[in-house]
């Protein structure tokens, strides 16, 4: 074993590459479950914002409209998924893993064109003398644009929730939605919104996999990402920047069992397959106690139908 070609900087520089898709993919996740509706679609649109982003990024030639095409793909299927839960009644945790396989084989069909194809490259950002600076130059000033707008994006969700009057109703919707409604708030277009949010975000973290991380289209390339994103809410306990130190936790985990496995520790790829399967049972293990889900302070009415009172 030879672990002298495990270079730290380079490997936490990676780990931010690796958690920006899972980071983007949870802060929609949150506000979604932040109103009150638990999506089990996540890798679904993360996969299809994976392939409306890299062909539009292909066809345009600019992976930035390939980035907004997939946030518009991502929000279409979870709109799907909000008429069904929020104006028919579905059952969420039903309507979500069908949302997730919908995703799956929607995207191997319109995918099968782009197998081999190169994407246009997106350019990471200059900061001029501040990317020579040691140590930190490569950890935090040579990176593409979208590792830092996750980061902004994190702190925007962070302050709207916390001191804007919106972002409150919204955390009334999702701690009780029959008080919210008696208030006179339109719960079910706040919910709504809020789950064209989550899939705008997840479908950006499929379009970052597929046109920055890992710049080709392959069928199931999101590979449990989806999933790895909604256990990360619950790890987080519902709060931005936990969820962003967990997301940079996993990625740290994932980068380096890469370059254990080059330093020549051989861990069995087996258990990272079947990981994101074991973080759904747990996760739906969670969600259906309600101690847990106390302890873990989730929105009151998360996973609950609203009925409007006639």
């Amino acid at each position: 074993m030879d672990f002298s070609s495990i270079n730290p900087v380079v490997l936490v520089a990676a780990l931010m590459v690796a958690a920006t898709p899972i980071l983007l993919a949870a802060i929609g996740e949150l506000v979604v479950e932040k109103a009150g509706v638990l999506n089990l679609g996540v890798e679904g649109m993360m996969i299809t914002g994976a392939v409306v982003g890299f062909a539009i990024a292909v066809i345009t030639r600019n992976p930035y409209l390939g980035m907004l095409a997939a946030m518009g793909g991502g929000a279409a299927l979870s709109l799907i998924f909000g008429v069904l839960t929020q104006l028919l009644k579905a059952n969420q945790v039903a309507s979500g893993l069908a949302l997730t396989l919908f995703g799956l084989g929607f995207s191997a069909l319109l995918g099968q064109g782009y197998v081999g194809v190169v994407p246009p490259r997106t350019a990471k950002m200059n900061f001029g003398f501040l990317s020579d600076i040691p140590v930190l130059g490569p950890i935090l000033f040579r990176h593409d644009p979208m590792v830092y707008l996750s980061i902004v994006i994190i702190a925007a969700v962070w302050y709207w929730l916390r001191y804007t009057r919106s972002g409150r109703i919204l955390r009334a919707v999702g701690e009780n939605h029959d008080a919210a409604h008696a208030l006179g708030y339109h719960v079910i277009r706040v919910r709504l919104l809020a789950i064209m949010f989550g899939g705008a975000c997840a479908g950006l973290g499929g379009a970052y996999l597929s046109l920055i991380r890992v710049p080709q289209w392959t069928e199931g390339m999101t590979a449990g990402a989806g999933w790895i994103a909604l256990a990360l809410v619950v790890f987080a306990s519902w709060r931005p920047w936990r969820a962003l130190l967990g997301a940079y936790l996993f990625g740290g985990i994932l980068v380096l069992q890469l370059n254990l496995q080059a330093a020549g520790i051989r861990v069995p790829v087996e258990y990272l397959a079947m990981s994101p399967y074991l973080i759904t049972i747990l996760v739906l293990a969670i969600m259906s106690s309600g101690r847990a889900r106390r302890s873990l302070a989730a929105p009151g009415s998360l996973g609950r139908p609203f009925h409007a009172a006639s």
